[in-house]
């Protein structure tokens, strides 16, 4: 959950370290550090807190053509100048960054301490790495980090430079993301495409397992056997302004307003010129989806809310059972997995490491591995058997909302072919919902043209810290949904529940001022949450309705409602998320916080 960056060319080292790090900031914003060469003598510079800090120390004139970067989302040791990366051996002769986490480093720390009187500096697990290098060195940094590497278990990236060979930067990958760019007379190595697009777009997908040579004129990559790896140029064809703010005050709001392109793009991709579907990235055919007995979503986070919904969908339309877990529980449950099952992941970065986990674990049981990725060439992706792209471009701020809304999408989409393989849904019915989705960016645009209702309603309750989100159906997979993003942002203790389980012990947290947000967008279910509402009323409650259009009785229970176009109830969860995700938003902003860095959270998230 690290955001790690090197260069090797020919240009002065250190703008480029800046200027990549303040791309991946979004992965981690404790505490930020750069290693460079000069004249065979390694300089590094690390400081708490904002990249800005660090950037005010530097002398960006340095003449140094190799140098490696970090920006830190604390796993061992508080944020602090001492803990920040760059991590180096005690004569200071080689430095290293490191994404992820070494689950043995207290074996090999005691090890390295109790053997050879090595004295640490400070609580992490990464300084194990560079004592371990430095152990193995005989003058070929290549074999250290081999050697290294042989004695490291966890999940890591890694990159390494050393004072006796200023022509060379080597960097590993396990489970942990790692790239390479290709410039002229110059490469480089990142977390993450953006912090290389204003260099290069020339791109090196690296595997698990391979260590990476970098000089400034070639790249070699080597397999976990020492064999030399063939891997062909992977060019980034997204704009380098997907990946920028382009007059938003942050990139939450600008991802926020990318909804009904995101959706659009995503929807119109799969579909013919007859108005059928054509999901290219899935094989799975009639016989295959006949053989299968058992599907799991599995996810995390927003993700996993995503596939909450998506369960209804694929249940509704195509008629198969479904169950959805979370990542990081779902390894750990014995689950029942066999060559019948379907295991459908959902990951936005598509590195998230417990989602990677399970994957792993479903195909060792010959599970069919589907994902659902908004970034191409990633890990999940590349593990997958089938993949569906989402295409809501670029997601820089921490709190994920366009991504959600194209994973919706994605999930109606995939029901839905399901649905035509196996005939379970009339070939009208499918078509009809169809139109219906190229409807929907549309009708976020409608909902987006009401953000300044949303702007006074956070006005009103930004200092509220009583927030309760309630539904029934997929509203109340709306409400975990809408209840994160509060959480994340604002950081309100708010939570989330079916509606129809408050008389089981919830409703005795209602009391006088408590706002309550009820999302009633199911016309089944309507009659219902209407009595949810007048419950929780009863005991004060302050309450803010989301409804359909037409569905005008809530306006005399509810104190206020804010309408969504009328649609399909099946649907409605993509435009009916659109309200809770502005009210984070104005609600964090009227609280004072970074919305798009929110203290404790990384973007994409690598560890377990």
């Amino acid at each position: 959950m690290c955001g790690i960056v090197g260069y090797i060319g020919e240009q002065k080292a250190i703008p480029f370290l800046i200027e990549g790090l303040s791309k991946l900031e979004y992965r981690g914003y404790d505490s930020a550090g750069i290693a460079i060469n000069v004249n065979h003598e390694l300089q590094v510079f690390k400081k708490k807190g904002r990249l800005k800090n660090l950037e005010d120390q530097l002398d960006f004139s340095l003449e140094t053509v190799v140098g490696i970067g970090h920006t830190r989302w604390a796993t061992h040791g508080a944020p602090s100048d001492e803990n920040a990366h760059p991590h180096y051996n005690m004569e200071k002769t080689i430095a290293v960054i490191h994404n992820g986490i070494i689950e043995n480093y207290m074996e090999i720390k005691e090890w390295l301490i109790e053997s050879y009187g090595i004295a640490f500096a400070s609580e992490t697990d990464t300084e194990v790495i560079v004592h371990l290098i430095d152990h193995y060195y005989e003058g070929d940094l290549l074999e250290a980090v081999k050697k290294a590497v042989d004695r490291m278990e966890g999940a890591y990236a890694i990159g390494v430079i050393a004072k006796d060979e200023p022509d060379r930067l080597v960097a590993v990958r396990k489970d942990s993301p790692l790239i390479v760019g290709l410039g002229e007379n110059e490469n480089f190595i990142a977390s993450d495409i953006p912090a290389l697009l204003k260099y290069t777009r020339k791109m090196l997908l690296i595997e698990n397992d391979e260590i990476v040579d970098l000089h400034k004129d070639n790249v070699t990559i080597y397999d976990d056997l020492g064999q030399v790896v063939k891997r062909d140029i992977f060019e980034v064809t997204w704009d380098i302004d997907a990946a920028e703010k382009e007059g938003y005050e942050h990139f939450t709001l600008k991802e926020i307003y990318e909804q009904p392109k995101g959706v659009k793009d995503t929807v119109t991709r799969r579909i013919d010129a007859s108005g059928d579907l054509k999901l290219e990235g899935l094989q799975i055919t009639k016989e295959d989806l006949a053989a299968i007995n058992r599907i799991y979503i599995v996810a995390c986070g927003t993700a996993y809310h995503a596939g909450l919904v998506g369960r209804r969908a694929i249940e509704k339309f195509a008629g198969i059972p479904v169950e959805c877990d979370v990542a990081s529980e779902f390894r750990y449950r014995d689950p029942f997995i066999d060559a019948h099952t379907l295991f459908i992941a959902v990951s936005q970065s598509g590195e998230t490491l417990d989602t990677l986990q399970s994957i792993r674990e479903a195909k060792r049981k010959g599970a069919r591995v589907l994902s659902i990725v908004n970034v191409v060439g990633s890990s999940v992706s590349r593990e997958s058997d089938d993949v569906f792209y989402t295409w809501a471009g670029p997601e820089i701020g921490v709190a994920s909302t366009k991504a959600y809304t194209t994973q919706l999408t994605a999930f109606y989409l995939i029901a839905l072919y399901f649905a035509k393989l196996n005939g379970y849904t009339t070939d009208s019915y499918r078509h009809e919902i169809l139109k219906e989705l190229l409807k929907m960016p549309t009708m976020i645009q409608s909902v987006l043209d009401k953000t300044e209702d949303i702007q006074k309603l956070a006005a009103a309750q930004f200092n509220n810290e009583k927030v309760f989100f309630m539904g029934r159906g997929v509203d109340c997979d709306l409400a975990f949904e809408g209840s994160l993003k509060l959480k994340e942002i604002s950081y309100i203790n708010s939570f989330a529940i079916a509606a129809g389980e408050l008389k089981h012990g919830t409703i005795a947290l209602i009391e006088e001022g408590t706002f309550v947000i009820a999302v009633a967008t199911q016309d089944r279910l309507y009659d219902k949450m209407l009595s949810n509402i007048k419950e929780v009323k009863a005991r004060g409650a302050h309450v803010f309705a989301i409804a359909q259009e037409g569905n005008t009785e809530i306006q005399k229970t509810a104190d206020e409602v804010f309408y969504i176009p009328k649609t399909m109830d099946e649907l409605a969860a993509i435009t009916a998320i659109i309200p809770l995700q502005l009210f984070a938003y104005y609600v964090s902003l009227a609280r004072g916080n970074d919305v798009d860095k929110p203290r404790n959270l990384a973007k994409s998230v690598t560890v377990e």
